[in-house]
């Protein structure tokens, strides 16, 4: 495995959507393990491809109750109940603010396999896969920020 580059806001790809995975290969496999290695040497709680410079629909995520790795996620339901926290992103060092999110959420993705996988997360988890689903279409947290602050790491 290898620890990734992350890249900063303002790099052109975390404004661009990012491209379908076509096809499961040794490639996207590795790339899904040097992703959590490089999520978790940021102490981040989620990485999306684009974060790594790289134009394909691809996270990894982990609220702290094991990894979960998507390809090509949709978002196929929404609650109507939403809920704000505060997030920050590892492409944005050192920024907080305040975001509102659907409480509940349906996620339907692949797996490293290839295999169809449907998550329906909640509150923090929910957040996560908004959040990082957020990067495949060229968003960053900062847009949909209040009370967006630096904090001194």
């Amino acid at each position: 495995m290898a620890l990734l580059k992350i890249i900063k806001a303002g790099a052109p790809i975390l404004k661009e959507t990012a491209q379908p995975v076509q096809h499961i290969t040794k490639h996207t496999k590795k790339l899904l393990d040097d992703m959590a290695e490089t999520m978790y040497a940021a102490e981040g709680v989620g990485l999306a491809a684009p974060q790594i410079d790289i134009s394909e629909q691809i996270i990894v995520l982990d609220d702290g109750n094991g990894i979960i790795e998507l390809i090509n996620p949709i978002i196929v339901e929404e609650s109507p109940e939403m809920e704000t926290g505060t997030e920050g992103c590892l492409s944005v060092p050192g920024y907080y603010g305040s975001v509102i999110r659907h409480k509940k959420i349906k996620v339907k993705a692949l797996n490293r396999h290839g295999k169809t996988v449907v998550y329906e997360p909640e509150g923090f988890l929910a957040r996560i896969f908004q959040h990082e689903i957020d990067h495949l279409y060229g968003h960053l947290f900062i847009e949909k920020a209040d009370n967006l602050r630096r904090v001194e790491e």
